[in-house]
């Protein structure tokens, strides 16, 4: 159950949204009161969560013996509400890309945060369609990404985008597909690395609580790591 409500939060749907809609789900048709008593939210607080739901249409109403009773609409409504959105970003999405050219190659330096900030630096990765070097991967990658890597991996080969790799020294090695792998000594274990990819540098701290990386766009910037990692490469060992 809190997997849905976490699942109908990712949609746009609020706590007291998603836990009222769960809730009618399961009771059927229903007055405030016992909407009240199911989700234990204040009385007042269930007639404005209904009256948003009812705007999204996701909750009617039925009059029986001259009491409102509540009901929710089909799930089916919010993949609706969901594809209405998509299409008006549709709409708008070319003047926004012009927007973005225009300022995109003054970008020098981003922050990221997140586990979502991190996902974008990756797929940006893929966008640049070229090598990718990676100094210093970290097996926690793998624990605060869980099964993202298998989608990244997979949408890297279609695109035939190899990948150089020097992790520290560990009892696993990994099988990373279109990849060569080298190895430094554990002593030099960090949560820090570096990809260089196309003229850009991205610095990863990969934190179980605050993962966040910088990319840092700027062609001298990247041959200067990229001769340091063809160096790291040479010394690691297969």
């Amino acid at each position: 159950m809190q997997n849905m409500k976490t699942q109908l939060h990712e949609v746009g749907l609020t706590e007291n949204e998603s836990k009222t809609y769960i809730a009618l789900l399961e009771l059927g048709p229903s007055n405030a009161g016992i909407i009240s008593r199911k989700t234990g939210s204040h009385r007042r607080v269930i007639y404005d969560t209904i009256e948003r739901l009812i705007k999204k249409g996701l909750v009617g109403y039925i009059l029986k013996n001259n009491v409102k009773l509540f009901q929710a609409s089909n799930p089916e409504k919010i993949l609706d509400n969901i594809k209405e959105k998509e299409n008006s970003i549709q709409e708008i999405l070319p003047q926004m890309l012009a927007l973005y050219t225009q300022t995109k190659e003054k970008e020098e330096t981003n922050f990221y945060k997140g586990k979502n900030g991190l996902k974008t630096v990756f797929e940006d990765q893929l966008q640049t369609g070229k090598e990718i070097k990676i100094l210093g991967a970290s097996p926690l990658a793998y624990e605060i990404l869980q099964f993202y890597f298998k989608w990244f991996d997979k949408k890297r080969i279609k695109s035939h985008i190899k990948t150089k790799i020097i992790f520290n020294k560990t009892n696993k090695k990994p099988k990373i597909p279109l990849s060569e792998i080298r190895y430094l000594p554990e002593k030099y274990s960090s949560p820090l690395a570096i990809n260089i990819y196309g003229d850009k540098v991205a610095i990863i701290l990969w934190s179980k609580e605050n993962p966040l990386a910088i990319v840092i766009k700027n062609k001298e910037i990247s041959q200067g790591y990229n001769k340091y990692f063809e160096l790291m490469w040479k010394i690691a060992r297969k």
